[in-house]
């Protein structure tokens, strides 16, 4: 007899970074992470425990089967023994975009994993097996403002999101600027092995990262804006300058972005507090006051080819059937 369950998970920005592995089959991190749920954007998952055969549609389509492999063998994690299972994934956001798609993707799958296998749906049980399938995931199962220890066993027992303040306790919003849908040349994966391999910054990216990590906390804690946005885009371009310096470079930012980059400093300079962060991907997130949302968005409308006010967002949850 099979059971279904469906799931619905947002992404997540990092604002303070992620960006390498410490073990590569555990999805370990080098440094530790802090980020914001978004609202708006979401993946809702549905898994059938007990199908005919194994297979994944992803947005009405059947994935592709190297997205298929990963996602089925991560149900795998839940019971090694698992019967033949169906996933339905649909991403309400573009896919593979420098959007967070994967970790909205896995913190959903996580769930209704094991939801339809009759297992315990305790988030952090589940933080720690959404991490296996996408780092950032780990992240997702709580909403509003989560951290990401870095951990220190090596089992990755003690690597897993930990919620710092639920989506109410900060009237801030996140300016999406997409500037292209288009899938990246070089997976996270891939591109955070070159530049731990190769970037002459690396290690001192991994110096700074906690010290990062714990600024972001204090300026959270504190509603401190300027505080906060300070710290978000020193951690985005000492990654980026770990990318841009390994061999060879991985640039994921194209001309847009760097349009939208400069209109946000503009706007600042003039006065509104609004700051930048980018992932691995060319789309550009501006934090601000809620209040202050659409004169950020009308400011990088130009150079975007869409742009979405997200808030903070809520927890991972279960859809009644």
């Amino acid at each position: 007899m099979s059971r279904v369950a469906t799931a619905t998970a947002h992404p997540n920005i990092a604002l303070v970074k992620y960006w390498g592995k410490r073990d590569l089959p555990l999805n370990l991190p080098a440094v530790s992470s802090l980020s914001l749920t978004l609202d708006g954007f979401h993946t809702t998952t549905t898994v059938t425990w007990g199908a005919d055969a194994d297979a994944m549609t992803l947005n009405g389509q059947p994935a592709q089967p190297k997205v298929a492999a990963k996602a089925l063998r991560f149900l795998d994690l839940l019971d090694p023994a698992r019967p033949p299972c169906a996933i339905a994934s649909h991403n309400s956001f573009p896919t593979g975009a420098g959007l967070a798609s994967s970790a909205s993707g896995f913190a959903a799958l996580a769930l209704a994993g094991a939801a339809a296998a009759g297992q315990d749906t305790d988030p952090l049980r589940l933080s720690r097996l959404a991490r296996q399938g996408s780092g950032s995931a780990c992240r997702s199962l709580w909403g509003g403002f989560v951290t990401w220890r870095r951990g220190a066993q090596a089992d990755g027992s003690d690597s897993h999101g930990v919620p710092v303040f639920g989506p109410d306790h900060w009237d801030v919003v996140m300016v999406v600027a997409v500037v292209s849908t288009a899938g990246k040349a070089v997976g996270s994966t891939e591109g955070m092995e070159r530049s731990r391999l190769t970037s002459p910054l690396y290690d001192t990216w991994l110096a700074q990262a906690e010290d990062d990590v714990t600024e972001g906390e204090t300026a959270v804690a504190a509603r401190d804006l300027d505080r906060l946005g300070r710290v978000m885009e020193a951690s985005t371009y000492k990654m980026h300058a770990t990318m841009h310096t390994s061999q060879p470079p991985l640039m994921y930012w194209q001309p847009g972005s760097v349009a939208v980059l400069h209109a946000v400093w503009a706007l600042r300079a003039a006065g509104t507090s609004a700051w930048t962060t980018m992932d691995a991907g060319p789309q550009v997130k501006v934090l601000c006051h809620r209040a202050d949302a659409e004169k950020v968005a009308e400011a990088v409308r130009p150079h975007a080819a869409a742009v979405h006010i997200l808030g903070p967002g809520g927890p991972t949850r279960l859809e009644d059937r």
